[in-house]
């Protein structure tokens, strides 16, 4: 027979063993926590403009077969609309515009690559910003990408971007149509009651 006080050590052996099993492991997934901690953090967003550029005071778009647009912010920080013509602009339409640009994100850069198979050696669009803080930035809008997600875009650092495609695509749109401010119809003229002339009245 195991005699009791063997047993009594096997035991104790044990639960030595399971103790130091445990705080080994407890040390480890501490240590795996700490390394994967910075990592989790998302990396800052990176955007086309700046904004230590300040705000836009005019947006203009031209595209590779001539047409263009221009919105440009007055004194009075009313926005007009300057090409195709001059005339009021629609302002909650030119504002959406200016929020627009400031927020195109980087979706991804793109290096060494050939500007000429991507539309940027004879860009499909141009766009011209300027911002309160003076600066005017340019920047050339090539093809859509592959997946139909993005544009390739010449950023103002030269750099080959990818911004997305529903952020362009919004400001394309005032190409095709211009944020004119709406007038009101005119009212239909009621005519005047037709009177009998003297010569058709009856005598």
């Amino acid at each position: 027979m195991i005699r009791r006080s063997t047993v009594v050590y096997i035991v104790l052996l044990l639960i030595l063993a399971g103790a130091y099993y445990y705080l080994n492991n407890r040390e480890q997934s501490a240590e795996i926590e700490l390394t994967l901690e910075p990592g989790t953090e998302e990396a800052t967003p990176s955007y086309l403009f700046t904004a230590e550029e300040g705000a836009p005071t005019s947006i203009h778009i031209e595209s590779k077969t001539g047409e263009s647009v221009e919105v440009a912010r007055g004194e009075d920080n009313a926005w007009t609309l300057t090409q195709p013509r001059e005339a009021a602009a629609d302002q909650a339409a030119a504002e959406a515009a200016a929020s627009q640009v400031t927020t195109m994100r980087v979706v991804d850069t793109v290096p060494d690559l050939d500007p000429s198979i991507v539309g940027l050696q004879d860009p499909e669009y141009v766009l011209t910003v300027k911002f309160t803080g003076g600066e005017e930035r340019t920047v050339d809008i090539g093809v859509i990408t592959p997946t139909e997600s993005g544009y390739y875009v010449r950023d103002t650092a030269d750099k080959t971007v990818i911004i997305s495609r529903s952020a362009i695509d919004s400001l394309l749109g005032l190409l095709t149509n211009p944020p004119y401010l709406e007038t009101p119809t005119p009212a239909s003229v009621t005519p005047e009651a037709s009177t009998p002339s003297s010569e058709t009245a009856t005598p």
